[in-house]
């Protein structure tokens, strides 16, 4: 599960609004899917997921906070996106070593004017990432490493414990803004 922070900066990236089309890529158990899904009323949430307890987890998310305008999409991508509608913004959370393909398929499928945001963990794919947004078609690359700690209790004390850190990038397609 993406952690709260995450979340939440990559909400914020996304820009999100009511009546969005929003792509979430390796959807994993569907925190984001659920958070983008509850800042789009009146959109459509595609939440795309190659692993069947991953899907039944987001359906279960779906319905314990009560979004309805998400489409479960199982398969991995690239492959099972060219046949959904055109996105206004993609999130992307999980690659399957696909990130170059599925960034070439947003490229192309990304509203113009369309925001992409993306949460990688390695240092490969933050390179490839680097690479691709700062090409046309995308503009105006940010980037932001997170690392957050968390109260946690060592025995009677308290402590802050680190999580693993995240890169969260986002890039806007050119186009309309």
């Amino acid at each position: 599960m993406t952690k709260q922070e995450i979340r939440a900066l990559t909400i914020s990236k996304a820009r999100l609004k009511a009546g969005l089309t929003v792509w979430d890529v390796g959807a994993g158990s569907g925190s984001l899917t659920v958070e983008a899904a509850l800042f789009t009323p009146g959109g459509q949430i595609f939440a795309i997921e190659r692993s069947e307890e991953g899907n039944d987890l987001i359906r279960k998310n779906c319905g314990r906070f009560g979004v309805d305008h998400v489409t479960v999409v199982p398969g991995e991508a690239p492959g099972v996106l060219s046949g959904l509608p055109v996105p206004d913004r993609v999130i992307i959370g999980g690659s399957g070593g696909r990130l170059a393909e599925i960034l070439g398929v947003c490229a192309g499928k990304l509203r113009p004017g369309g925001i992409v945001v993306l949460n990688l963990l390695t240092p490969r794919n933050l390179h490839t990432a680097l690479e691709i947004l700062g090409t046309a078609p995308f503009t105006e690359p940010a980037g932001v490493y997170l690392q957050a700690s968390r109260l946690d209790k060592l025995g009677s004390e308290l402590y802050f414990k680190a999580a693993n850190g995240i890169w969260v990038l986002s890039a806007q397609k050119e186009g309309a803004h």
